[in-house]
This record gives C-alpha cells, sequence and structure tokens, in this order.
C-alpha cells in the first residue's frame, strides 16, 4: 500500500483537513439543493445494484 493513501489519524496533514472541508461544502450543498425523494431515488438504485452483484467470497489470512 503507498504511504500517501494510508488513511490514519496520526499521518493527516493539514491539506487533508482543508480537503475535508471541501468535502463537508460537497455534501451540504447537495443536501441543500437535492429533493428527499431524488435521495431516496439514488439511494433505491445503489440497493438495487448491490443486490444485482453476485456474491463476494472472503477468504481469512492463513495464520
Amino acid at each position: 500500500m503507498e504511504e500517501d493513501k494510508v488513511n490514519n489519524a496520526e499521518t493527516k496533514t493539514d491539506n487533508s483537513a482543508s480537503n475535508e472541508e471541501s468535502h463537508v461544502e460537497a455534501a451540504s450543498k447537495f443536501i441543500q439543493e437535492t429533493s428527499l425523494e431524488k435521495m431516496h431515488e439514488i439511494a433505491e438504485a445503489a440497493r438495487l445494484k448491490k443486490l444485482m452483484e453476485p456474491p463476494k467470497w472472503v477468504y481469512p489470512n492463513d495464520v
């Protein structure tokens, strides 16, 4: 795994804090501009897409 892609609170920088703020702003804008009915349609489409995926088998790592 690349070092710059690690999601660890100890490795966060000031740049990631500003990045997080931009995500919060984008989410707030989405919530303000999107009707609840449209959000429901988006969630239902995501749910149906997930149901159509084949099952994923997870094997435990050999110890």
